[in-house]
């Protein structure tokens, strides 16, 4: 928009203004947004003049790719050890188990991140620094998975801990294993999917926060994800892009909820609605 003189040019200014709806008042553009919106209509970007909504679905596909992969971490860490942790309780295999978790609780993903990248990028080249490898090349994707993985895996496996401590001294264990069942089938058909009720709320939040992405992991990782996204269009002023990012990231939100929900009555089908009660 500069003139031939190296200044601004006032009337591509004002083509712009208009042809964004910039020109009108505050609340006439903010209305006029959220009718479009409400139709999937987000706008298009300043900066690259693509349509906002297919520019998020794009990145949010390349979280999702990620996310996968990083639950997928997390759960194949969490549960066994939350469960193991739950049955040596007080034992020096549950301090371990213990110790680990909080290592993962307070180690910051950026840390993490870095100290993943010197050793198996820098010193023992298994994997790239950086980069997204068209989003199809694993071994682009493992460092970052890694990271947001450990992380949400810490968090599951205290809960699950807790919570399998509270069920295994319920009144209904003592039975099944009166009964003559093993184990293995007391675990983990009567314990564990009584223990997972609250655990799926945590779930939930970590799955919430993977499918949003972590503004961290992916611009230190170079992944070009819905979290590299909003930062690029905040440092560049592109306000329409970082609305439509905002939004859709809430609806992610109240749709994960909602399914958390609903998860519970599979969990616990006593907290199923009664007309009668």
């Amino acid at each position: 928009m500069t003139s031939p003189s190296g200044g601004y040019d006032e009337a591509a200014v004002e083509a712009f203004r208009i042809a964004h709806g910039l020109d009108q008042p505050f609340y006439i553009q903010y209305l006029n947004w959220l009718k479009a919106a409400a139709v999937g209509d987000f706008g298009y970007s300043y900066m690259s003049e693509q349509p906002v909504f297919e520019t998020v679905l794009n990145a949010f596909k390349n979280t999702l790719t990620l996310s996968v992969l990083a639950l997928a971490i997390a759960l194949f860490i969490s549960i066994p050890f939350g469960v193991v942790s739950a049955l040596k309780h007080n034992t020096i295999v549950d301090d371990a188990c213990r110790f680990g978790a909080l290592l993962g609780v307070s180690m910051p993903n950026f840390w993490q991140a870095y100290l993943m990248i010197i050793l198996f990028s820098v010193i023992i080249h298994w994997f790239p620094a950086s980069g997204f490898g068209h989003g199809t090349d694993i071994s682009y994707m493992i460092l970052p998975a890694t990271v947001l993985g450990t992380g949400s895996a810490a968090v599951m496996m205290r809960m699950i801990r807790s919570s399998m401590l509270e069920v295994m001294g319920k009144e209904y264990i003592q039975t099944a294993r009166g009964k003559g069942l093993s184990e293995q089938i007391v675990v983990f058909r009567h314990a564990l999917k009584n223990a997972l009720v609250p655990v799926i709320t945590v779930v939930g939040l970590s799955i919430g926060f993977l499918l949003n992405g972590s503004v961290v992991v992916e611009t230190i990782f170079g992944w070009a994800g819905i979290g590299n996204l909003v930062v690029d269009s905040i440092l560049s002023h592109d306000y329409m892009m970082v609305q439509g990012t905002v939004l859709f990231v809430a609806v992610i939100f109240l749709l994960i909820n909602f399914f958390v929900d609903l998860f519970y009555v599979w969990a616990n089908p006593e907290i199923r609605y009664d007309r009668n009660s």
